[in-house]
């Protein structure tokens, strides 16, 4: 088996999940324990709302209410799945994305070859979105460029051709 490669760091404090199984050495494994929703949240990274629009969403499962009362308990899991929809979705995921790739993680007979085909998809749309983003802003430079930048708005170069656009 070829050895893991351990990814660069892409945005902010992100950092690679390669895997299913706890990112947490053995030993500390056992300090963790279930979460209040507020804990949860703070753990995670996100704010309480966060996690009952997840809720709401699919994308986690709300816990049952304890039969005796008290407060919902959050597993260590769920704090685990919270923190990998955040850094999909600070990679550009949308949460109906997110959604499949959480499919994916959670299939034992899912290829990881589906997880790179939905990777290169969004490299792909975020491809297209740079080009569009290069476009606008050759655009403005042009605008820019046939700006005297002074005198009276109503001979503005830059209001003339947007409002020419519409033409």
């Amino acid at each position: 088996m070829p050895p893991v490669l351990s990814a660069p760091r892409l945005v902010g404090r992100l950092t690679p999940y390669y895997g299913t199984d706890s990112i947490l050495p053995l030993g500390e494994q056992n300090l963790m324990t279930d979460s209040t929703i507020s804990k949860a949240a703070r753990d995670a990274g996100v704010g309480v709302e966060t996690i009952r629009f997840y809720e709401r969403r699919g994308l986690i499962d709300r816990p049952p209410k304890p039969a005796t009362g008290g407060y919902r308990r959050y597993p260590d899991e769920t704090v685990e799945r919270i923190r990998f929809i955040r850094q999909a979705q600070e990679l550009g995921f949308s949460l109906r994305e997110i959604g499949e790739l959480l499919s994916l993680r959670a299939d034992p007979d899912a290829d990881c070859a589906l997880v790179r085909a939905r990777v290169e998809e969004k490299l792909g749309e975020i491809r297209r979105k740079v080009e569009k983003l290069e476009q606008l802003q050759a655009a403005l430079k042009q605008l820019i460029a046939a700006c005297p930048g002074e005198g009276a708005v109503r001979a503005c170069s830059i209001i003339e051709a947007l409002e020419d656009a519409d033409n």
